[in-house]
């Protein structure tokens, strides 16, 4: 495809604006904090999508006391007895980069060459760091300055759900049925999906857009499993602590290495291989935290991940009587497969959108999960739609603005769709 081909003067100046204005608000989640959402500085992006709504002509614009956004892009004549779609993107930005400050730069038509961040002389983006620069020649690539990420996960989604909602609402000549529109808080932390949203969202079906690649819908996902390990060892004054002492880091560190290293963790996975992932330890002598994520498509695989981790732990309790360890797993997510693989259609009509709008559609399994794993479990088929965000959570993440485009094109094309008979 030609560069002028990718390039939409509609489009383009509208998603660049708003990606360049969300990113630079500072959401990110914070999975040890309580409350919804889990961090205050998230309502910074959520007032400011309220007040756009209104501001764009959206009805029944909310939020909500759990801390998402709902608004309803209303019906065309003729198609308000149609199905409720939904359209969804998060607002948080992942914990794991430091998100404060973030300054998006627009590399204009990329030649095709390394990137390099002014505040980061170091860094250095290529496409033989990130593979997809390589189709890229051309388009109009965001980043961040180098210290931060940008945080194109999700707000690439949010503007792309803006922009389309604009359209529609600003051209009556589009046919769409009734669109419910969702921000959500904590996406990044699993708790993105209040057990209140699917009756509020009033959606019979929905699309997060929070993928990847150009052509993408996915509908598989993770199945996901939080575990948290707590070691009370005895305390004791070191100077007098021989046969007293039980050092509760001694014990971590025996955990940690005693689980799988070789062949069960991120770094060393791919494909639909699962993976026990220590994401955080805490504490001291006396009592330390183990933080874990369990991850597998499949129900059985994250069940024995599960039943791993306490055998670890009951073989290192058993070497040392005199300490206390303690696990505990809560349920996250689980694949979205189990419940759409029932009912097809929404995945289908995304990929008759993909193709109308000239757009190959591909699906594989996505080595994490979205607000529509959690929705779908309850009830609300959501498979998940590309915005062309790479390299995410981490200061090398980019997007194209193109990519972004040819998303917002296949939201018109799933309004227009939707309900059509």
């Amino acid at each position: 495809m030609s560069t002028q081909s990718r390039r939409d003067p509609v489009l383009d100046p509208k998603l660049e604006a708003r990606l360049v204005r969300y990113a630079a608000v500072d959401t990110q989640s914070d999975a040890l904090a309580e409350g919804a959402p889990s961090t205050a500085i998230q309502l910074d992006l959520l007032n400011m999508l309220v007040e756009e709504l209104k501001e764009i002509g959206a009805e029944e614009v909310t939020l909500t006391d759990y801390g998402a956004v709902l608004a309803t892009i209303p019906a065309t004549e003729g198609r308000e007895d149609g199905p409720v779609m939904g359209w969804m993107a998060h607002v948080d930005t992942a914990p794991q980069f430091n998100a404060t400050g973030v300054k998006p730069l627009v590399r204009r038509a990329y030649n095709g060459g390394t990137l390099s961040f002014p505040d980061a002389p170091g860094l250095l983006l290529s496409p033989e760091v990130s593979p997809a620069l390589a189709d890229k020649q051309g388009d109009d690539i965001v980043t961040a300055s180098g210290t931060t990420l940008l945080g194109a996960d999700d707000k690439a989604g949010v503007a792309i759900i803006m922009t389309a909602a604009e359209r529609l609402l600003g051209d009556p000549s589009i046919p769409h049925g009734r669109i419910r529109i969702a921000f959500t808080p904590d996406e990044e932390i699993g708790r993105g999906v209040d057990p209140r949203l699917p009756a509020d969202l009033g959606a019979a079906f929905a699309y997060t857009f929070d993928g990847a690649l150009p052509g993408e819908i996915e509908y598989e996902s993770f199945s996901a499993d939080g575990a948290v390990v707590t070691v009370t060892g005895v305390s004791a004054h070191p100077g007098t602590a021989k046969g007293k002492m039980v050092n509760a880091l001694h014990l971590v560190a025996k955990i940690v290495q005693t689980l799988p290293q070789q062949s069960m963790v991120p770094e060393l996975t791919e494909g639909r291989e699962g993976f026990i992932h220590v994401t955080e330890i805490e504490g001291g002598a006396s009592e330390a935290v183990i933080r874990l994520i369990l991850r597998d498509f499949e129900r059985d695989g994250l069940a024995a991940k599960g039943a791993l981790l306490r055998q670890v732990c009951e073989a290192v309790q058993a070497g040392e009587p005199r300490a206390r360890i303690e696990v505990e797993i809560k349920p996250q997510y689980r694949n979205m497969r189990y419940w759409l693989e029932e009912d097809m259609t929404p995945v289908e009509l995304a990929r008759e959108a993909m193709r109308a709008t000239g757009l190959e559609p591909r699906s594989q399994p996505i080595r994490g999960g979205t607000d529509g794993s959690r929705l779908t479990e309850m009830g609300v088929p959501t498979p998940n739609v590309f915005t062309g965000m790479q390299e995410i959570h981490g200061p090398l993440e980019w997007v194209s603005v193109q990519d972004m485009a040819s998303a917002t094109r296949v939201c018109l094309e799933l309004a227009r769709r939707a309900g059509a008979g």
